[in-house]
């Protein structure tokens, strides 16, 4: 698929990224989760094709790739940085216990803040993994049991409402965190997010060239094959992991918490595998 091939309603995915943006368009403007990663560059520039008020902002997580973080400075200054008070190893040694695929706790306080009350623009697409495929689906709009007109109206505009299939759907009502979030590339495939990238000469970080799919947190275990590349190629931070491991060991004794871990070491290599 490209992103210039047409539907059968005779617009490419181009066009309907763009119409996303622009049909729910609030009036203080969205707010622009922006990581520096691939599907954010692309979200960015997007949102500038679409002419929509916007604010983009990024979380300095501290283990985000050096080369990330340079990328970010010099090629987006205009996105607003936000340094978060815990760090990571502050957050294993409170949680004792490292972040995993189930406890996501790194996440939570580190990458998803901001955005509370605002309509949030991400770049999460399906083909990132199949556990977002199943849980990333189209929720209304819909504040107070009633259904937000202009959603409404999107729907009917473009002849979204006698269809059934999921997968077209993008918005998301995140009443925990009071937030909507609209997700305006979700069916987008790796193919055409670089293809977009290519077309545009949109600047994306250099690690991607060095084999890296994903240029998110370091370590993060949320993909196994990321997790250990990451490590390898950023000794020192697996070293700074590894100390905090030994603390988190050290707690969970103090505490009287049952461990079968001695070292940190033990940690990392359970971690890992």
């Amino acid at each position: 698929m490209s992103i210039e091939q047409l539907n059968i309603y005779g617009k490419s995915k181009l066009e309907v990224a763009i119409e996303r943006y622009q049909a729910f368009e609030p009036t203080e403007g969205y707010y622009l989760a922006f990581s520096g990663g691939k599907d954010s560059v692309v979200i960015k520039a997007l949102a500038d094709m679409a002419k929509i008020k916007y604010d983009a902002h990024y979380n300095i997580t501290g283990i985000d790739p050096p080369e990330l973080v340079y990328f970010i400075r010099e090629q987006y200054p205009e996105v607003e940085r936000h340094q978060h008070k815990k760090s990571i190893f502050k957050l294993m040694d409170e949680a004792t216990m490292p972040p995993t695929r189930m406890a996501r706790y790194c996440c939570k306080e580190l990458k998803e803040h901001g955005g509370d009350g605002r309509f949030v623009i991400t770049g999460v697409r399906w083909a990132e993994s199949a556990r977002r495929k199943s849980n990333r689906n189209m929720v209304e709009v819909d504040r107070q049991g009633s259904k937000s007109k202009k959603s409404i109206e999107y729907r009917e505009k473009f002849n979204l409402l006698n269809d059934n299939d999921e997968k077209r759907m993008m918005i998301e009502n995140c009443t925990i965190r009071g937030k909507h979030i609209l997700n305006p590339i979700i069916d987008w495939s790796d193919e055409e997010v670089w293809e977009f990238i290519y077309k545009f000469n949109i600047p994306y970080c250099k690690l991607y060239d060095e084999g890296f799919e994903r240029v998110g947190c370091i370590g993060c275990p949320m993909s196994h094959k990321s997790q250990i590349k990451t490590l390898e190629r950023f000794p020192k931070f697996k070293e700074n992991y590894t100390k905090a491991f030994e603390r988190m060991v050290k707690k969970r004794n103090d505490k009287g918490l049952e461990t079968t871990w001695k070292t940190g070491e033990e940690v990392m290599k359970w971690w890992i595998n």
